[in-house]
């Protein structure tokens, strides 16, 4: 395997992990026992991740670099 490879690979691993635990986090959001939220409040949060998510595989279907985007409810 070549070094560019091997760099993606490692990289990828570790960012995918990364984004695994803070969805998660997320989730521990859910419970009502410490938060209060909306239906709407939730519907927002997800909404924005799965904008990112999409934006960031079409990167990959077409390699443009756009600029990031910031979540704020």
């Amino acid at each position: 395997m070549n070094k560019k490879q091997e760099n993606f690979r490692r990289l990828a691993e570790s960012r995918t992990n990364k984004v695994i635990d803070m969805l998660q986090l997320i989730g521990n959001l859910s419970n009502t026992s410490n938060y209060e939220y909306t239906v709407e409040d939730v519907r927002k949060i997800f909404d924005a991740i799965s904008t990112e998510l999409e934006r960031q595989k079409k990167k990959f279907k077409n390699n443009t670099g756009e600029k990031k985007r910031r979540f704020k409810l």
